[in-house]
Parts: structure tokens; C-alpha cells; sequence
């Protein structure tokens, strides 16, 4: 699955995008442990989730990125085979 990530700048963008595309919950909101807990524990994620044209809200939203970064690497060593890439 590939998620066009064009447009985002902010951090509930991106977190309501998520929350479409992946399916999460009415409760999730933008938060990145609820991300998290929505992708480990409560949806069925992909084999892998491919977000591109995400260097906007890295621009605009660095420490979210940074956390977003770190969640990819956490995600790959939990979840592995299934992962999340940065094209």
C-alpha cells in the first residue's frame, strides 16, 4: 500500500490521512502513540506501507518527522517481515 503523503504539513493531517487510509478507530487522534498502538495491536497493516512525497511535512513538522523516523525503525524490528519505507 502506498500513501501520497503530497499536502501534508501538519501533524493532524497527517495523523487524520492515517486514520483514513489505515482504517484506525473513531477514538484515534493525532498522536504518535496512538499510532503506534493502532498499527502493532488494532489494524491489520500491510506488508508494506510506502509513504512518498513526504519531504513537505518533514519541512514543516522536523520533530514529528524525527518521531516518525524512529516509530519506522521500532515498527520494523516488532513487526518484521511487515514494514513501513520512506520513498
Amino acid at each position: 500500500m502506498t500513501l501520497d503523503l503530497t499536502g501534508i504539513t501538519s501533524k493532524a493531517a497527517i495523523h487524520q490521512l492515517f486514520k483514513e487510509k489505515l482504517g484506525f478507530e473513531d477514538w484515534y487522534g493525532p498522536s504518535w502513540d496512538a499510532f503506534w498502538d493502532s498499527i502493532v495491536a488494532i489494524v491489520e497493516m500491510p506488508e508494506q506501507l510506502t509513504l512518498t512525497n513526504w519531504q513537505a511535512f518533514a519541512e514543516q513538522c522536523p520533530r514529528d518527522m524525527e518521531i516518525l523516523r524512529q516509530v519506522i525503525q521500532d515498527y520494523a524490528v516488532e513487526m518484521a517481515p511487515k514494514r513501513i519505507v520512506l520513498a
